[in-house]
This record gives structure tokens, sequence and C-alpha cells, in this order.
């Protein structure tokens, strides 16, 4: 299993998700890991179901954006939480496969519902020592 490399960046009343990772696709994993990690600690969650996740964007930040919200979304209408993510980016077009199970509130304690991913904070940037980056501030 991969070292996860996602964080949360402090910002007012709502919590920022970012992801780093060596192509644009681990670093949407990783920014989906740390949605999740806002709700509970995403090694808690079984890979017991498999939800695909497909979407587009005239550009990168809005394709994150528009990810997590899809994410958000298949959380919030199955009672699911998602523990792993399995992302595919071909130009702007999105292909995922998000891994978890039902909500169980006595194991994994949901801290916070998040509401959406907001356009503060996007960013989707290849750094100067090749590793990409993507983040956004959520809505809790």
């Amino acid at each position: 299993m991969r070292e996860s490399r996602y964080e949360h960046f402090p910002h007012d009343a709502d919590i920022g998700v970012r992801g780093r990772g060596a192509s644009c696709a681990e670093a949407f994993e990783q920014a989906a890991l740390a949605l999740t990690a806002v709700v509970t600690d995403p090694a808690s969650v079984e890979a017991a179901e498999r939800v695909e996740i497909r979407c587009e964007a005239p550009d990168a930040e809005l394709l994150l954006a528009d990810f997590l919200n899809a994410v958000i979304y298949e959380m919030a209408t199955r009672g699911m939480l998602f523990g792993h993510y399995d992302v595919q980016i071909d130009g702007l077009a999105l292909r995922a496969a998000a891994f978890g199970e039902r909500v169980d509130v006595a194991r994994h304690r949901p801290a916070v519902e998040v509401k959406g991913a907001t356009l503060t904070g996007l960013r989707v940037e290849r750094q100067a020592d090749g590793a990409w980056v993507a983040q956004c501030v959520v809505d809790v």
C-alpha cells in the first residue's frame, strides 16, 4: 500500500483538503482521501463496494471540484464512506472507482458532514520537482 500523501489546511469555518502525487491522477486520489479524512480515518473504511464516478470539466481545477463533489454526492446518497480511490484522467475527463462501505456510526464515528467542494483555494498544478498538488476548501 502506498504511503498517504494528503493533508488538511485551515480555512476560517471550513477545511482545506490537499493531495500530492507523482501524477495528477494520484494527487486527485490523495485529495479524495483527505476528503474522507475530514469525516473519518480512511484506514477504518473497508473496500466492500465499488462505485464508479465519471466527470468532465473545462480545466483541471474545475475537474477536481467536480470530482470531489461527485464523491460527496455518492457518500450522501448511498450512506457510504470511501477509503480507497483509483483515478484515471484522460485530458479533462476523469474516470474513478471509489471503494468503501456503508457508514457504521459506532465504528467510523463520523466527525462532520461535508456539504461540498468549493472554488476557494482551488489549485491543481505540477510543482518544480515534478510532483502534482490538487487542493480546495470543502464546506463542512
